[in-house]
């Protein structure tokens, strides 16, 4: 009886002559699209004009994007971006010659920092509304997208666990993989999806959905509390964490609950005193 998972599903879904339809890139749209719907909905029942939603989404995008590249070359591999910065924002490598690679190596955490940094800009720009008014919306269906783009790693049989004998091991036959290893993807798939849906729920109680930084402090909370133990299951990224208890993801993961556990406390001890 086989008590594991064969994956030997290739990153490309459709190709049609030189054109290629990534399950990467189509997932990752598809996480701004359904994060898109669902803010846009909020922006109706709060009576704020959707056409400000556009320009929010191209900051968002940008922004997640920028972060995202810039966190993986400076925390996962600066020692080499350090002295080809312009491999940072080009699609290319220039060692040992001259190659299109595209862009290989993006960083949740970079791109969480990258997105706050947009959402301050847009903020200043563009909304009547507060900064925490704005990023709580947004962090509701952050979660939606962010399991997205974990499928889209599942595709690309990149970022999973150490070997496993338990039944939902995936055996990752396209890296050369003989035995099966925890599909890590799916597990932080699934708790960036409880937490968008707690989210949602907590979004229609008043009282916290207007408390500020109170909806952000949870998704900080809920997101990184799980990245940080799933982490333990986790293949490290690059060669330096072999030598570290804590690898660099988890201690990124640190400060971001910390923070949420802060705004969480100051949300409702501010709600009470209203």
């Amino acid at each position: 009886m086989i008590n594991y998972i064969i994956w030997d599903i290739g990153p490309t879904l459709i190709e049609i002559g030189s054109i290629q339809i990534r399950a990467y890139s189509l997932f990752f749209a598809l996480g701004f699209i359904v994060s898109y719907l669902i803010i846009k909905k909020y922006y109706k029942q709060e009576g704020v004009p959707v056409a400000e939603l556009d320009s929010l989404t191209i900051w968002v995008v940008v922004g997640g994007l920028l972060g995202a590249r810039l966190g993986h070359c400076i925390f996962y591999d600066w020692s080499y971006y350090s002295k080809n910065l312009l491999e940072i924002l080009l699609p290319v490598s220039f060692h040992p010659e001259f190659e299109f690679i595209g862009y290989q190596g993006l960083a949740s955490h970079g791109g969480a920092i990258g997105i706050i940094i947009a959402l301050l800009i847009y903020y200043r720009k563009t909304t009547k509304k507060s900064f925490f008014w704005l990023i709580d919306r947004v962090a509701v269906p952050t979660g939606f997208a962010g399991a997205l783009i974990r499928l889209g790693n599942l595709f690309n049989s990149e970022i999973y666990g150490h070997s496993t004998d338990l039944a939902w091991g995936f055996v990752f036959v396209r890296n050369g993989d003989t035995q099966a290893s925890h599909p890590t993807q799916l597990y932080e798939a699934f708790f960036y999806i409880i937490t968008s849906i707690i989210l949602m729920r907590l979004y229609k109680t008043e009282r916290f959905r207007n408390a500020k930084g109170f909806l952000l402090g949870v998704f900080l909370i809920m997101v990184f509390t799980a990245r940080f133990f799933i982490e333990f299951l986790k293949e490290n990224q690059v060669a330096f964490e072999d030598s570290m208890k804590i690898n660099m993801g988890q201690i990124l993961s640190i400060p971001a609950i910390l923070t949420g556990i802060f705004l969480v406390i100051r949300a409702l001890i501010l709600s009470k005193e209203k």
